[in-house]
């Protein structure tokens, strides 16, 4: 069962530690936005669990992309380090909850349960999960889902990162996901308020030429 031995609040909370978690986590930061990061879920949804940690990559990645997402990798574990991004490796998600948001808005909140307390927020990112499961997870929630499910779970504070329909996306579009998603939360907490210049991540190596 999740943990109850504290709730803790922040703005957004993104669930996985790896290439596409750490990339939306850096790009909030350079909006000014907080985070935590924690690794994947276990159960998704209200009701059916879904062990998502059972999915396979869809994808082979040659040894080319492979070098090129590992020196992304690096830099981005760099980047959070140095900037103090909450990155919490050894702790899981486990269940997703949703609650009423204020009253003042439509938007719900979050909890995203750990087997040490509650993360309560008003975004989610997933960066690893089926559109099969994602389905069942708003069919839980009893959001009817149309066509366009990324559509969908972002009218309800939910982002996807690096979740293809059939393949893995490459390292650049992964990064170009994660500064779409980035600037699309950051609008919403920062109103009225002009956002930093382009430049998401350090720009050395491979990796500058790989920012979007």
């Amino acid at each position: 069962m999740p943990g109850s031995a504290g709730t803790e609040q922040t703005t957004t909370v993104i669930i996985g530690t790896g290439l596409s978690g750490l990339a939306v986590a850096a790009e909030l930061r350079r909006h000014g936005v907080d985070s935590i990061v924690v690794d994947g879920l276990d159960i998704l949804g209200a009701a059916q669990p879904a062990n998502t940690s059972s999915l396979q990559r869809c994808d082979a990645a040659d040894s080319d992309t492979l070098r090129e997402r590992n020196e992304i990798l690096r830099h981005l574990r760099n980047y959070a380090a140095s900037h103090s991004v909450d990155v919490r490796n050894t702790t899981r998600a486990v269940q997703l909850t949703m609650l009423e948001g204020p009253e003042d808005t439509a938007a719900p909140q979050w909890q995203v349960h750990t087997p040490t307390g509650i993360l309560v927020a008003d975004h989610i990112v997933l960066t690893r999960c089926a559109h099969s499961q994602l389905r069942r997870m708003l069919s839980d929630f009893g959001i009817a889902v149309g066509k366009n499910v990324a559509a969908a779970m972002r009218a309800i504070g939910i982002y996807l990162v690096g979740v293809g329909e059939l393949i893995t996306p490459s390292p650049k579009e992964v990064l170009r996901q994660a500064k779409t998603v980035g600037q699309a939360i950051s609008a919403k907490v920062n109103v009225g308020t002009v956002l930093p210049s382009a430049g998401a991540f350090p720009a050395t190596g491979s990796f500058a030429a790989l920012t979007c």
